[in-house]
């Protein structure tokens, strides 16, 4: 799939709240692999102007459905069963790029693992790992 064909999945199948994070896919490198910009900004951030967590949780679980419809190359009904984040430095002043590689989709299970960076210096500020159950 597409960069263009995942960002009208986003728009057509997630709920209003989630499309006004406004993320952006950037790229579909290779398969189950979706890239996606979240940009910055004040409704997302926090004092200091720190992205909030909330926002960094909402981007990843988003972003590996896209990496899984990629997958499968088409929606498949799913639900996220367990979501665990590792923060590792704060995020400011900067957008954040979420990389979301689905690493064995089952009949049942599919398991990920997302990478959240800074997108001008690169550097990790969480590790997501995810495990969602195919419906």
């Amino acid at each position: 799939m597409t960069p263009t064909e995942l960002q009208t999945a986003l728009s057509d199948l997630f709920a209003p709240w989630v499309k006004d994070l406004g993320l952006q896919v950037q790229a579909a490198p290779g398969p189950g692999v979706v890239v996606a910009r979240l940009p910055v900004s004040e409704r997302l951030t926090r004092e200091g102007g720190t992205l909030c967590g909330q926002a960094m949780m909402s981007a990843a679980d988003t972003v590996m459905v896209l990496a899984l419809i990629h997958h499968f190359g088409a929606f498949r009904p799913c639900t996220t069963v367990q979501q665990s984040s590792s923060f590792l430095r704060p995020l400011s002043g900067q957008d954040l790029l979420v990389e979301a590689r689905v690493l064995r989709a089952g009949k049942a299970l599919a398991f990920g693992e997302v990478d959240l960076r800074g997108a001008d210096d690169g550097r990790s500020v969480c590790r997501v790992s995810s495990t969602c159950a195919l419906l």
